[in-house]
């Protein structure tokens, strides 16, 4: 087998990260036994398998490396070998396996290999029959062991992402996930279609020389594509929130789970109109949250207002002190509000048999994919998650079960809320006490 000098060795641009567990295992292995299994380059140098082993070479300090050298026609031959070896590998994240299956794709098919739509085994070429015959889906699907479907959705993917949101998602919680991706490949798809359309048309006003119609045309598909980014970046962001929501709802459903000595469980604090108390980083305030002395109390710029919709709904100056703000409603005629609010709308989701207005002064895009959450803890989880980051302000001017102070205190976001019910109130910060551990402080009235 012959022996190359290690800094001859070319690495192309488009290889896989290194993993560093992987590497330094490999280390040890080679420290003790050798290197087992030899690194494939083709006749030029080029490396076509076993970037690890190189990697870990390479930090041995070891100056030459045994290869296996083939020898391939042209670059294409050397990057389909290339692909190959590392789909054989269990490792990778479907996003990765998706772009090497498109990428073989178009390698077939500028080598020829690739079947058309409409061809066939006996398609000709010149007036004679194709040897090899050129490959269809199928059959392509079966040489990297997956079905047609699944082959299919994995280009769809590799090809519909925008290059920036792929980056978003690799590591993330989605990443493991064909079906998020195949959401959020398949939002913005409209204006993935009508930037292929533009780019059609500029390449035919610069074959005519057309030249403020190439402009125009080029103007449109930046226009087109950064549409195409903001929708799946928003659509990458409803799939986090919705995985983190539903985590959410298992971790609250997880009985016993205290967090503190059972014999220390506090008493229920004594409750009165008018009082302000502080839970850590949160205020809660009871009384009527319609009212000056609750608006005076709120920051002034909240991410996020989460209100249900109650038949004495003076709450309209919420979206003056929130961003975004969430009206949940159940089943039932709810557009009637909508129309006489007096709060700019935005659009609506309904999730489970819960309807969810919102508003806002600023444009906000609407998610295009499903969502799937369920329950109003799973939707007040979805909707913390997607409308805000971490030490956020939230602002609740009904208690509930306490589901937003709860939501805030798990995400790192903090809470001003509220309600005219003292027994709400009071048990609302009971329960943030048992998940917390920690001890409501009145606060001082000015």
């Amino acid at each position: 087998m012959p022996i190359v000098p290690i800094d001859q060795i070319q690495v192309g641009r488009n290889r896989r990260p290194v993993k560093g567990e992987k590497v330094d295992d490999l280390k040890e292995s080679i420290k003790a036994n050798g290197l087992l299994n030899p690194i494939t380059v083709d006749q030029k140098l080029n490396l076509i398998a076993g970037l690890h082993r190189l990697t870990a070479c390479k930090l041995l300090g070891l100056e030459a490396i045994e290869c296996n050298i083939v020898t391939y026609t042209d670059s294409d031959q050397a990057r389909l070998a290339e692909i190959d070896e590392n789909l054989i590998r269990n490792e990778l994240e479907p996003l990765e396996r998706s772009e090497l299956w498109l990428e073989r794709d178009q390698i077939l098919e500028r080598m020829g290999l690739r079947a058309k739509v409409g061809d066939n085994q006996h398609t000709l070429k010149g007036g004679e029959m194709i040897s090899p015959p050129p490959k269809r889906t199928v059959e392509l699907a079966k040489e990297v062991g997956y079905s047609e479907r699944t082959f299919q959705h994995g280009k769809q993917i590799a090809k519909s992402i925008h290059p920036a949101v792929k980056q978003l998602i690799k590591g993330t919680a989605i990443a493991d996930s064909p079906t998020a991706l195949l959401k959020i490949a398949r939002a913005g798809s409209k204006e993935r279609a009508l930037a292929e359309e533009a780019e059609k048309a500029l390449e035919l006003a610069q074959a005519r020389g057309e030249k403020e119609e190439a402009e125009r045309q080029a103007k449109l598909i930046a226009e087109f594509k950064a549409k195409q980014k903001e929708l799946q970046i928003l659509a990458h962001k409803s799939a986090m929130a919705q995985k983190a929501a539903k985590l959410a709802v298992k971790k609250s459903q997880r009985q016993p789970e205290p967090l503190i000595e059972q014999s220390a469980t506090p008493t229920a604090p004594k409750v009165q109109v008018g009082q302000e108390w502080l839970l850590g980083r949160h205020l809660i305030y009871c009384g009527n949250t319609a009212t000056p002395e609750f608006r005076k109390l709120l920051p002034s710029n909240a991410a996020l207002a989460i209100a249900t919709l109650s038949s004495t709904w003076e709450h309209n100056y919420l979206v003056d002190e929130a961003r975004v703000v969430a009206v949940l409603r159940s089943e039932g005629h709810i557009y009637e509000f909508y129309k006489h609010n007096q709060m700019p709308f935005q659009y609506e989701l309904i999730l489970g048999n819960i309807y969810i207005g919102i508003f806002s002064h600023q444009l906000i895009s609407k998610p295009q994919t499903p969502i799937n959450v369920e329950g109003v803890e799973g939707i007040i989880n979805y909707l913390i998650n997607l409308y805000t980051s971490p030490n956020n302000f939230v602002i609740a001017p009904f208690m509930g079960h306490g589901e937003i102070l709860i939501a805030c205190e798990r995400m790192g976001r903090i809470c001003f809320i509220g309600d005219t019910h003292p027994e709400l109130v009071s048990r609302g910060m009971m329960r943030w006490q048992n998940w917390s551990g920690k001890q409501p402080v009145m606060g001082n009235r000015d």
